[in-house]
């Protein structure tokens, strides 16, 4: 796995790389002292985990996160317990308080080999879900049965996703991120960090601001597309 160490404290990022030398699976491939220069690495790097700080000088770890169109496994390591609650709201594996200790850095990591792993026997045993294939979705008391061409498109809304098919919105307990992993990409775009759309319920497409697009979909949604992702649909859907 390859790690990326987030802290303003110089002391506190060596302390834990020393700790880290420790776990053979694990590589730190870089560091940041700060929200912009750990963004400029996380796109670029694109590590499987990052150890982030939350209090640093400008902007927030959260912050972070909110900027980030695709987001590594998550370690929270702070000072503070007091935001332990909203690091979990944004799907931290972990949250460890400084000083690290080596039984619950280790722990964490632990957690972060079993997601992956997981991940890795979701995508073997599935081999996507396609637009043929129907789900089970339960929201509350109503149930639907729905075939995935039906579903326009998945929305993040809090720590759920939105199904939206027909005039229904129903809310499941899955990430976005989760969703991606699940879904044909033949058939399902990750538009933005908000929303995977049904490319077969594009209606119109129209350059937008930056070289970015927007898509209407039938139905009535309107997608602005990153600039990262305008560039993937391009390829997708070029000769």
């Amino acid at each position: 796995m390859r790690a990326i160490v987030i802290d303003d404290s110089r002391l506190a990022r060596n302390e834990l790389k020393r700790l880290l030398k420790e776990f053979d699976s694990l590589q730190v491939i870089g560091e940041a002292a700060n929200v912009d220069e750990a963004k400029e690495k996380i796109e670029s790097e694109k590590p499987d985990i990052i150890f982030l700080d939350i209090q640093m000088p400008g902007k927030t770890g959260f912050q972070l996160l909110e900027e980030l169109e695709t987001i590594p496994d998550v370690i929270f390591t702070t000072a503070y317990d007091e935001y332990a609650l909203k690091a979990f709201e944004y799907n931290a594996l972990d949250y460890l308080q400084k000083p690290v200790q080596s039984d619950r850095l280790a722990g964490a990591i632990s957690k972060v080999a079993e997601r992956r792993e997981k991940k890795k026997m979701a995508l073997h045993e599935s081999d996507f879900m396609t637009a043929n294939d129907q789900v089970f979705v339960k929201d509350g008391e109503r149930c639907w049965f729905v075939q995935l061409s039906e579903v326009r498109l998945f929305e993040v809304d809090g720590n759920y996703t939105k199904v939206i098919f027909e005039e229904h919105k129903p809310m499941i307990p899955r990430t976005l991120n989760y969703l991606e992993t699940r879904l044909d990409p033949k058939t399902f775009f990750r538009a933005n960090r908000q929303q995977i759309i049904n490319l077969k319920w594009v209606e119109k497409i129209e350059p937008w601001f930056s070289g970015s697009i927007k898509i209407y979909m039938k139905g009535g949604h309107e997608v602005d597309v990153s600039r990262r992702q305008t560039q993937r649909f391009k390829e997708l859907m070029s000769f």
